[in-house]
């Protein structure tokens, strides 16, 4: 069954992209009667904006505690991954940082306990954008969905990490980016331990933004059966047509990294396989949510509204620029109207392919921008729907 529609907003940028980079792009696929054409103009500056989903390092802090919840670390993974320490953030929240053997690197993974822990309670993964929750763009930083969270009977795990790498698992290493092996971390290296760790229930959802929409698409496929539900906000399901490869190319890019690092050519088999919307099929039996804005101005579309979704304890001062200022708000207006506008696109393309395959989802669309403000509603409006994937009455 098909919820009402509603799009997302992403936060902009510290600072404005280019418009000389905007180019025009042609993209088709059928309409819903499936014989006309649609054609869509984007820019490189979209990729630009998903970044929007990135600025300076602001993670929450925490240093080892002698006060920290007595988790398990003994747990070592198949290929020996493992915990190295853990830290605490407050009452209901902790910081592990986890060794990746496919990587070679620790990493920090921020978890919101269950407000009930006398039981094994079910995991919900929940994926930054751009730049992998290293800057100031993050759940953490820009949401209250922390806080939310406390009082549900359900692990939220954060990873940090992973920049401009679309959590995949890159085919060579990049000469910017580095080693990136996501998919490996997130599917085989990470669970395991989180369920070791945590006294988790090994009951499983997935849920992001943005570039992280196209992946908690991308990660039920290549594991089935390690979820039971994805959800993704203001995301990009196609990854290998026209549009879909500019757009994975202009972000990776934006990085400083090679797509072709990532997935080969763009011919190449591997953008295929992580393609949702061509291999939407394998996503039968998964609880899918979708939803994206219009990039129409909504309620966060201005100072007041940014204000209001920031809070007293989110001031957003990085350097030089003020995320509460009118430069920022025009940019994330015009930038992130243009990449919500996007976004719509695609998901109302993986509507169209999904209702073809007989395949329920649930979709939300709406005004707004590529933002955080609308991000984390969206994560709000479909807690029911992930709690319910994951077994629990509320």
């Amino acid at each position: 069954m098909h919820g009402q529609c509603r799009m997302r907003v992403c936060r902009c940028l510290d600072k404005q992209p280019p418009w000389s980079m905007l180019m025009r792009m042609k993209s088709t696929y059928p309409s819903a009667a499936g014989r006309s054409r649609v054609t869509f103009v984007a820019g490189t500056a979209v990729a630009g904006l998903l970044v929007g989903v990135f600025a300076g390092f602001g993670a929450v802090s925490a240093s080892a505690d002698p006060g920290a919840p007595r988790i398990s670390t003994d747990a070592v993974s198949a290929d020996g991954s493992r915990i190295t320490e853990v830290a605490r953030i407050d009452e209901h929240s902790i910081r592990l940082q986890v060794h990746s053997s496919a990587m070679d690197k620790t990493f920090p993974v921020e978890v919101v306990r269950p407000a009930d822990t006398s039981s094994p309670r079910p995991t919900l993964y929940l994926l930054n954008g751009a730049d992998g929750g290293e800057g100031l763009a993050s759940w953490q930083v820009q949401t209250d969905i922390p806080k939310f969270m406390a009082d549900k009977n359900a692990n939220l795990v954060i990873p940090v990490g992973g920049p401009f790498s679309y959590y995949a698992d890159w085919i060579k290493d990049d000469p910017v980016l580095g080693r990136n092996k996501w998919k490996t971390y997130l599917t085989e290296e990470l669970p395991p331990l989180i369920d070791a760790a945590l006294g988790a229930n090994g009951v499983n959802a997935i849920a992001g933004i943005s570039t992280a929409g196209t992946t908690v698409l991308t990660m039920p496929i290549a594991k089935p059966g390690l979820y039971k539900a994805a959800a993704a906000y203001s995301g990009c399901a196609q990854t290998s047509d026209k549009l879909g490869t500019a757009f994975v190319k202009s972000v990776v890019g934006t990085g400083g990294g090679n797509a072709e690092n990532m997935w080969g050519p763009p011919d190449s088999p591997e953008w295929l396989a992580n393609d949702a919307y061509t291999n939407a099929e394998k996503l039968r039996g998964l609880d899918l949510y979708l939803s994206s804005g219009d990039g129409s101005p909504g309620k966060y579309d201005t100072v007041a509204g940014r204000a209001e979704q920031l809070g007293g304890g989110r001031t957003q001062i990085d350097g030089d620029d003020n995320q509460l200022g009118v430069e920022t708000l025009i940019n994330q207006i015009a930038v992130g109207g243009v990449i919500e506008a996007v976004t719509n696109f695609c998901t109302r393309n993986m509507q169209q392919r999904l209702d073809s395959l007989g395949i329920p989802a649930t979709f939300h669309y709406a005004s707004g921008t590529h933002s955080w403000g609308y991000w984390q509603d969206e994560f709000k409006r479909s807690w029911p729907f992930l709690s319910k994937s994951m077994g629990l009455s509320q």
